[in-house]
């Protein structure tokens, strides 16, 4: 299993707890960190931009990242949420293997 962290900043802790909860209920993640009070600054339709957002850190796997996307894109409420998602190139063995077991990927796969 080629496990995901994925990036995706909200505009607030209410947006984000929701997403995050959305994805761990599914077991579309196995966890989500919720980071508060950030500052991003961007460009947006021609101007540069900025704001205070909430960062979600998403532990997932490459084979659920379409369901993880398309949930994520129903419940955002930015017309164009960051998502993001790097693949974890090293980990602890035995963390690693939680974040498998805890995914849904592993109930289609007979495994729980």
């Amino acid at each position: 299993m080629e496990h995901l962290i994925l990036f995706c900043t909200c505009p607030d802790a209410n947006s984000a707890e929701r997403i995050a909860e959305a994805l761990v209920d599914r077991r579309f993640a196995a966890c989500v960190n919720i980071v508060p009070g950030i500052k991003s600054v961007y460009r947006w339709q021609g101007q540069r931009e900025s704001a205070q957002e909430v960062l979600l850190l998403i532990k997932s796997s490459d084979e659920l990242y379409p369901l993880l996307e398309q949930m994520i894109r129903d419940i955002h409420p930015y017309e164009l949420p960051e998502i993001i998602a790097v693949p974890v190139k090293r980990g602890l063995a035995p963390y690693l293997a939680w974040i498998g077991t805890s995914l849904m990927v592993n109930e289609r796969n007979g495994k729980s």
